[in-house]
């Protein structure tokens, strides 16, 4: 296709997903009451409004698909990404609970959001570890409240990122090592001073603001399909979803079966070579990590060790995993900005077109897309996760049109 880099699939794998209803099981990670709950606290806040589905007719006229729409998150309240859905919601969940434990009764979210009960909530430090996104919708959230906010970066994480934390009033703390070390530093320090941990990845004895936070982020998953709807379309055959710990793939995965039962469409998930947990998790049949030898330019995706609870979803609902490398990056996020897709010139960060990067890989290899279910008659929806979540990282990515080279497969 004129003006898109020749994507190369740099991993494929196939699992065999159930194709019933959505598992009982999975009621005690995601249920509906929960889905429910996020969706009507978060389009009260001030600002809200679903972000675009921008419907990219030149890529899909050239990739041979009937649809493919990329919901498009970088005006997300403000914070440019979808990130803004979970962290914040789990903030003002948790200072819920605390008032309501030392007052008797839960005051509404809405008195929290307008920093009523800061004086109580003074007490109060939430920590997180972060690739940048996430700490920045925790940090947003500890503000609305009026506690304190500590969010640990990795060595990894850009300067631009790190000062909209502290723009957000987080105390930041650079550790050395990955985002996995940053996490393990988190808790420590965490336990250590009595410090709650609002986190989007769930591990042993950790899963209940985890859960909160995909419960946010299904948020954006019902807009898509609300918005599919309203214009008269069919529904989604295939979702590509890209993936760091499995967060958002497994709240996505779990919004439409929710929604549609076994009607469901596909499941893609698409990770970095560089940092390919579920990838890994899906070759040993439980959540996996993998070592980062070498930082992907994929920022957001920067994560090596699988959430549980987001497996758990999964590792019953998700069909296909592939890797993608690095060099599709820089020009994918280019073509968008000059509108080569179509929908408009769109502002895409550096984690926003892996879907689309892997979907035109796919496409490209007749086996592989066979494999995939994908084909003429497919109805494809990507996510757009953030915008210029980093202006300088942009611009330079932007400019040179391409990331770094990389080694032949």
């Amino acid at each position: 296709m004129d003006g898109f880099p020749a994507a190369e699939i740099r991993g494929y794998l196939h699992r065999t997903a159930s194709a019933g209803p959505y598992p009982p099981a999975l009621d005690q990670i995601l249920s509906a009451a929960m889905m429910d709950a996020a969706q009507a606290e978060i389009s009260t806040w001030p600002g809200y409004a679903p972000t675009p589905l921008r419907r990219l007719d030149r890529m899909e006229r050239a990739l041979g698909l009937r649809a493919l729409w990329y919901k498009d998150e970088g005006e997300r309240f403000g914070l440019g990404s979808f990130k803004a859905l979970g962290g914040a919601y789990a903030v003002l969940r948790l200072a819920q609970r605390r008032l309501g434990a030392t007052a008797g009764a839960e005051p509404p979210l809405s008195e929290i959001r307008s920093g009523a009960h800061a004086n109580a909530l003074a007490d109060l430090t939430v920590v997180s570890a972060t690739d940048g996104n996430h700490g920045r919708s925790v940090a947003w959230g500890a503000r609305m409240a009026g506690c304190r906010c500590r969010i640990y970066i990795h060595a990894g994480v850009s300067a631009g990122r790190a000062q909209a934390l502290s723009d957000l009033g987080a105390e930041v703390v650079r550790c050395d090592g990955d985002y996995d070390d940053s996490v393990r530093q988190c808790a420590r320090e965490a336990a250590e001073n009595g410090w709650e941990i609002v986190s989007d990845t769930s591990f042993e004895g950790y899963v209940d603001l985890p859960r909160t936070v995909m419960a946010g982020y299904t948020v954006m998953a019902g807009e898509a399909l609300d918005q599919i709807a309203a214009a008269g379309e069919a529904a989604p055959t295939h979702l590509v979803v890209q993936a760091g710990v499995g967060g958002v793939a497994a709240a996505v995965l779990a919004l439409a079966w929710r929604r549609m039962g076994p009607a469901r469409p596909r499941l893609i998930v698409v990770e970095p070579e560089r940092a390919a947990c579920l990838m890994e998790s899906a070759r040993q049949g439980r959540a996996a990590s993998v070592g980062i030898d070498e930082e992907t330019v994929m920022a957001g995706l920067s994560c090596g060790e699988a959430s549980l609870i987001a497996w758990e979803i999964l590792a019953r609902g998700a069909d296909d995993f592939v890797l993608i490398g690095e060099r599709g990056v820089g020009p994918m996020m280019r073509a968008l900005a000059e509108g080569q897709a179509g929908g408009g010139e769109i502002v895409a960060g550096e984690s926003a077109v892996p879907g689309l990067i892997a979907l035109s890989g796919l496409m490209g290899a007749k086996d592989l897309a066979r494999g995939c279910g994908l084909g003429p008659d497919s109805r494809v929806l990507c996510f757009g996760c953030e915008g210029a979540t980093d202006p300088e990282i942009y611009r330079r990515m932007i400019a040179a049109g391409a990331a770094e080279p990389e080694a032949p497969a």
